[in-house]
Parts: structure tokens; sequence; C-alpha cells
């Protein structure tokens, strides 16, 4: 049993790590919208018979509709900002950008949860992971000064991805307020399915006549998120959830930012700057002593 939690683990964040760098290749031939539309479309496909499995068909219908405005936050505004951000930024940055999800689930859940006061140890993490976007940010407006892009774009970039991330635990937080009454499969099979529709018909209004061309490269980009990015570590988190503690859980964001970064960094040969450096030290310190106070 030991052996397959590791190999489950290891898989889930490798899986997940490797999704920055894929999605990034992708956006070489299909504009954002429409790559994370198809993405999330296969994925819900997918999900389909563990749904049903899983008891989707008896959801009633005011269910649904709290699962789809749910969703609207944790998957189709964060993965839109995100597939839109990273046309502007590293694949690296953008995934330790994304990482600081728990700073944000912390001072959100302060500020709509009642008795979520944080602790001074907690307030104290928020700021730290806090000063880790301020040095990213600033990284990446640096760049966008020095002609990496458009002047400001990679700044941009930046902030989308971080808008992402504080939409994804805003979702959470709510979550937390009225209680998950779904079971997780179920419920990310109905984000899914919502989050293709609705990216799909923003793609049609918004990126009409923008380049696109599903080569090989790009269909093995969607294949890879739908089946390894969605489907296998959702269900291969949900198996772990039961098994091991939340301190182990709390440290698959630190390892799959670490697998993003490397990748990054050694396969797609992006630059590693003094910025990215120490925001990523600061996140992910911050994020590695959030996940150890857990028990």
């Amino acid at each position: 049993m030991r052996a397959r939690l590791v190999l489950v683990y290891a898989a889930v964040c490798a899986l997940w790590g490797s999704t920055w760098l894929v999605v990034k290749l992708g956006l070489l031939d299909l504009p954002p919208l429409r790559f994370v539309g198809v993405r999330m479309l296969l994925a819900a496909a997918l999900l389909l018979p563990f749904a049903l499995r899983g008891g989707a068909a008896r959801v009633a219908a005011r269910e649904w509709r709290w699962a789809l405005g749910i969703g609207l936050l944790q998957v189709t505004i964060p993965y839109g900002l995100m597939f839109a951000g990273q046309t502007m930024v590293a694949s690296s940055l953008a995934a330790v950008l994304f990482s600081t999800f728990p700073v944000w689930l912390v001072l959100l859940g302060w500020l709509l949860v009642p008795g979520e006061a944080p602790t001074p140890r907690k307030l104290g993490l928020s700021l730290l992971g806090l000063a880790g976007v301020v040095v990213l940010q600033a990284g990446a407006g640096l760049a966008g000064q020095r002609g990496a892009g458009p002047a400001g774009t990679p700044l941009l970039g930046a902030v989308l991805i971080t808008a992402g991330s504080i939409s994804c635990a805003l979702a959470n937080v709510l979550v937390r307020r009225r209680g998950l009454t779904l079971s997780p499969v179920v419920m990310t099979f109905g984000q899914s399915l919502g989050a293709g529709a609705a990216l799909l018909l923003a793609s049609a209004l918004l990126e009409h006549g923008a380049p696109a061309a599903f080569t090989p490269r790009a269909l093995a980009a969607v294949a890879y998120l739908a089946v390894g990015g969605t489907v296998f570590t959702y269900l291969g988190l949900y198996w772990l959830l039961p098994r091991v503690s939340l301190l182990v859980v709390g440290t698959i964001p630190l390892v799959d930012t670490t697998v993003a970064l490397t990748l990054g960094t050694v396969v797609a040969g992006e630059p590693v700057t003094a910025p990215l450096l120490v925001g990523a030290g600061l996140v992910l310190a911050a994020s590695a002593l959030a996940a150890s106070s857990e028990r």
C-alpha cells in the first residue's frame, strides 16, 4: 500500500507540474480560450462515466446551479485567465503565481467565513506570500520594460494569472461557507462541462478570426491536459484524500510548482531571473509553512 501511495502522489505532482509547459506548447497553435474550452469539454466527456457512478443523474437542479455557479469562479475564470496570461509570461512564472492560492484562501476566508480569523502565524505566512507576489509582479514589469514583448505585456500576463488564483480561492471559500453537497468527481464533471461551454462561447465572441491550427502538437496538448492534467490527477487526488494526512496533501502544490519550474527552465530554456528565484522562494516557503501547520 505504501508503494502505491507514493506512486499515486508522485504521478499527481508530476502530471500537474508538467501541465504548465504543455499549455505553453499548445498556445503556439491555438488561441487561449478555444484551447482551454476544448480541453475542458474533452475532460468532461472522459469524467462522465465516473460522474454517473457517483450519482450525477440523481442531483437536483438547484445543486447543479450551485455547482455551475461555483465552477464559474473555480474553473471557467481561473483557467481562462491562466491560459490568456501564459501567452505573455513564461510557464515557470505562471506556475509560481498560481501557487499563491493558499495565501488568498487565508485572506478571503478571514473576510468571508465567520470564525475564520487568521492566527498570527497564518497572517504572517500570508504576508510572506504576498511579498513573493510583489517581487514576481515587479520582475514581470521589468521584463516588459526591457522589451520582452509589447510594453507592459508580461506584467499584464502576471496580473491575469494572479487574478485567476484569487478567483479560485474565492470559490473554495464560498464552498466552505455553504458546505460541499456533491461528490468531488460529480462537481469536477459539472464544472468542466460548464467551463468548456462557456469558454468556447467566449472564444467565439472574443477570438473570432484569431489564428488557430489543430496541429498534431495542439491535439497532443489538448489530450494530455484533458487526460493527464484533469482526469488522472483529480481521480488520483480523490483516491489519496482519505488515505493520507492534510500535511501530505498540502505539499502537492509545492512539489508540482517545483516540477513546473524545473521543466520551464531545463526543457523550455526559460530564463531564471533574480525576481523569479526570490519570489518563488517566498511563495513556496509560505506554502510549505502553511502546509506544515495543518494537522
